[in-house]
């Protein structure tokens, strides 16, 4: 685990945790974005969310930090792919595939770790592994092509997953890495 980013003087963070994408597959993600993504406002941190868990008091960072780590430590590796584009009313996603299910045992373990500290409470519908790839007020109801990024990226493993620091600003969230952890 290493300590990358630096706390606020609050007393609350407003903390998710995620799967951080393989550098090569951001890139080309990135790359699609710029190219097929006109309207609306690109996403700045690519990843996948596990968990978001809004306010936290600063002093349960430690066990939120250790709960993403154990669970981590018990995952089996695994892949995911690229499915499909989907809007919701604020944001186009990259929805992807996790064909062996074992990316969905690592976000229900972990969900329970979390919800056993009391920092999580489980939303009302199955976890869904995607990546936010850009985030607009009105839905531009776009169709990009997914063909040739699916070819690009192909099946990718995350490596690594991480606690963020969601900072909101008027121009949307920014996200800081606080703490990073092994997949493997």
């Amino acid at each position: 685990m290493s300590r990358a980013g630096t706390l606020e003087s609050r007393d609350s963070l407003r903390l998710f945790l995620a799967l951080l994408l393989p550098p090569d597959a951001e890139e080309r993600i990135e790359r699609w974005s710029e190219q097929h993504l006109g309207r609306g406002r690109r996403v700045e941190s690519l990843h996948v969310t596990l968990a978001f868990l809004g306010s936290q008091p600063r002093t349960e960072l430690d066990a939120i930090v250790d709960a993403l780590r154990d669970a981590a430590a018990e995952a089996s590796p695994f892949t995911l792919e690229l499915a499909r584009y989907r809007e919701t009313r604020s944001v186009g996603m990259l929805v992807l595939d996790d064909p062996t299910g074992k990316a969905g045992r690592l976000a229900t373990a972990l969900h329970r770790r979390l919800e056993e500290l009391g920092a999580y409470r489980p939303e009302g519908r199955p976890w869904l592994p995607h990546v936010t790839v850009l985030r607009f007020r009105e839905r531009p109801r776009l169709s990009p092509p997914l063909d040739a990024l699916r070819a690009d990226v192909g099946p990718f493993a995350p490596s690594e997953a991480a606690a963020f620091l969601s900072r909101l600003h008027p121009s949307g969230a920014r996200h800081e890495i606080l703490e990073k952890c092994s997949l493997d």
